[in-house]
């Protein structure tokens, strides 16, 4: 049956079969990153200089890995539900609009995990401070739960945040934004993401930590400013060739 076409309950039908192949992704690359939860571990405690994690409960072992490999395959398995949620959308779109959201898919997974290792790189500086804040007079006993679910979100948080060029040239591709909306918004999209930095680095330190993560994403935002004149330069060719046929 043509897509055009498909009945309310086609869809439904549809909808299931794209989440049931999306959900059998994620569960196969988290069942196989369970089995590899404890080398991940041991990556995720680098960046404490060799804290010894303490737990306090009987599930914990369990959960901890669970955890891990839970987000390891979300994030491992992106490829193929991003894949289906483009495809299950696609037909309601327009051409233009369709090439608007599938280019800068293919940059979103890289761009996440730069962000996630740029924010693996800001950890080791960022505990070795928090552990630093910590009176002599309180003796820290890190839980491991606790120091999982900070590393995991600060990560994705970071791999969140590197998503701004993409957000920004779909909103282009779409003609929702322009290049010359982005440079006149640059004061107020600054202080957002200055914003956003001190809200995801809990450090004593309120200028130079959150500076450290929104430099980057100052240069992400300019660059999406070339990006957005790109576009819309190359939309402008496109018409004036049109008009001279």
């Amino acid at each position: 049956m043509s897509e055009k076409y498909m009945s309310f309950f086609d869809h439904l039908e549809e909808l299931r079969m794209r989440l049931i192949i999306s959900g059998a992704a994620i569960l196969l690359v988290t069942a196989v990153a369970f089995f590899f939860s404890d080398p991940i571990l041991k990556l995720l405690l680098l960046p404490s200089g060799g804290l010894q994690l303490k737990a306090f409960s009987l599930l914990d072992g369990f959960m901890i890995k669970w955890r891990i490999a839970l987000y390891t395959g979300i994030v491992g398995a992106f490829p193929v539900w991003a894949y289906h949620l483009y495809r299950y959308v696609s037909p309601g779109l327009k051409d233009n609009e369709r090439r608007a959201i599938f280019s800068p898919l293919l940059a979103a997974f890289i761009l996440f995990i730069l962000g996630a290792l740029f924010g693996y790189y800001l950890l080791w500086e960022m505990i070795r401070v928090l552990i630093q804040l910590f009176p002599s007079e309180v003796q820290f006993l890190p839980a491991a739960d606790d120091y999982i679910s900070f590393v995991i979100f600060f990560m994705l948080a970071c791999g969140i945040a590197f998503q701004l060029p993409t957000a920004l040239l779909i909103l282009v591709r779409l003609r929702l934004v322009t290049a010359t909306m982005l440079r006149k918004q640059r004061k107020i999209a600054y202080f957002i993401l200055f914003a956003f930095a001190e809200i995801i680095t809990p450090v004593s330190d309120p200028i130079v930590a959150p500076l450290t993560v929104m430099v980057p994403l100052i240069v992400l935002y300019e660059i999406s400013i070339f990006a957005a004149i790109r576009i819309e330069s190359g939309r402008e060719k496109g018409l004036q060739s049109d008009t001279s046929v």
